[in-house]
């Protein structure tokens, strides 16, 4: 199998976004969804809107996202709206929060848990998504990057719950470690077999604390920024960035290592490629 191409630039910016997207050579076309972190209100680490601008002009494309889970500024839609103003989103582009009225179900091909994946209805009204994920910690899947971002991220409130759960909904905090993880990786599948082909992915290690964006109250980062990554292999995209942070000679790295070793986060990796996300197996190239 033909290894999967992940581009790699040192240079953290806006700019590097973009430039990472075009070595892609895609051109997402028709109604383009761009799906990023829109912060949770009290986090100091999300990628803020002038950041992600350039890219999201580039595509012409519509922000999108879900409401969570739990309590918080994104619980219920009124909520995430006010969120993404308070955030400078709605400054810079279009904003769509997808399960604003209802969700649908996108089948799942393979997966090892799941049948169904609940996401926002609105994403049927998108022919296309570039994926904009912040890499970083996580508290429950160990890090966050592109997988989290198209599973639970795209998954409605109520999807969040059933993949939480591992299709127990009551159950969403206390279900088997490991089948959530292999819950997220069939939730992805069925977001990337949905759009065919006819997405992107760019991952920015910057401002890595062990702590989601979704935290209100998260670590500060010790770990310095590494680069911007882009593939059309979201699996690859990740193992890339989990390896950069391996590799890297920063002597505070350790926080972060032990924060994905102790969630097992390489699982949701592994799981992803057993059911044919997309191959751990790339070639990085530095632009």
């Amino acid at each position: 199998m033909e290894k999967s191409k992940v581009y790699f630039i040192k240079d953290v910016s806006p700019e590097s976004v973009v430039k990472a997207y075009d070595a892609l050579g895609i051109e997402l076309k028709g109604n383009v969804a761009v799906k990023l972190h829109s912060g949770e209100p009290g986090n100091q680490n999300f990628l803020r809107p002038a950041f992600m601008k350039p890219a999201i002009d580039r595509v012409g494309g519509t922000i999108v996202e879900c409401n969570t889970a739990y309590n918080g500024g994104r619980e219920t839609t009124e909520n995430h709206k006010k969120t993404m103003q308070l955030h400078g989103w709605v400054e810079i582009a279009d904003v769509d929060i997808m399960d604003a009225e209802a969700e649908v179900e996108l089948p799942v091909v393979g997966g090892k848990h799941l049948e169904k994946n609940y996401v926002g209805k609105n994403l049927l009204d998108y022919d296309s998504m570039l994926v904009l994920s912040h890499f970083k910690g996580h508290p429950r899947g160990g890090y966050g990057g592109a997988l989290k971002n198209i599973s639970i991220g795209i998954a409605s409130s109520y999807g969040k719950k059933y993949i939480h759960g591992v299709k127990n909904v009551d159950n969403f905090w206390h279900a088997d470690h490991d089948s959530f993880l292999e819950c997220m990786a069939d939730a992805a599948k069925s977001v990337v077999d949905h759009f065919g082909g006819k997405m992107a992915f760019v991952n920015i290690m910057k401002n890595m604390s062990v702590d989601c964006d979704c935290c209100a109250v998260a670590a500060d980062p010790k770990i310095g920024d590494i680069g911007v990554l882009a593939s059309l292999n979201p699996v690859a995209l990740d193992q890339a960035c989990v390896d950069l942070v391996y590799a890297s000679d920063d002597p505070d790295k350790g926080d972060l290592i032990e924060r994905i070793e102790s969630r097992n986060g390489v699982h949701t990796i592994e799981a992803a490629a057993a059911i044919g996300v997309g191959s751990r197996e790339y070639e990085l190239i530095e632009l």
